[in-house]
């Protein structure tokens, strides 16, 4: 049976969104009294269409892969890296099971300087 086609544009959306997620999810966890409205339910929420998005990339396969790494390329931020770090391993680890601080070490380390 042939693979389904990739629909680029879909994939595109699916790694933006995902690195939005992210960057929107770790700055609550770091800023928490910033935004009293993200209660647990929100979290959990956010964290659920997170996930959803970077299925949406490995469904995709080695595109998606491609794709995620577009997005860093032209815009070569935290949570474009996080996502592209998150499609690099065959055994993904939710996000609510992440170690955040090393997690931050690792985008720290490696997010250009500039």
């Amino acid at each position: 049976m042939p693979a389904a086609p990739v629909l680029r544009e879909i994939v595109r959306q699916h790694a933006e969104m995902a690195a939005f997620l992210w960057t929107v999810y770790d700055y609550h966890l770091l800023h928490p009294d910033e935004n009293p409205d993200m209660d647990e339910v929100r979290i959990t929420r956010l964290v659920a269409r997170l996930e959803a998005h970077l299925d949406g990339l490995r469904v995709a396969g080695e595109e998606g892969r491609k794709i995620a790494q577009e997005r860093y390329d032209e815009f070569p931020e935290a949570g474009e890296l996080f996502v592209l770090r998150m499609l690099s391993t065959n055994n993904p680890i939710p996000i609510f099971e992440l170690q955040l601080d090393r997690v931050r070490a690792y985008l720290a380390q490696n997010l250009p300087r500039g």
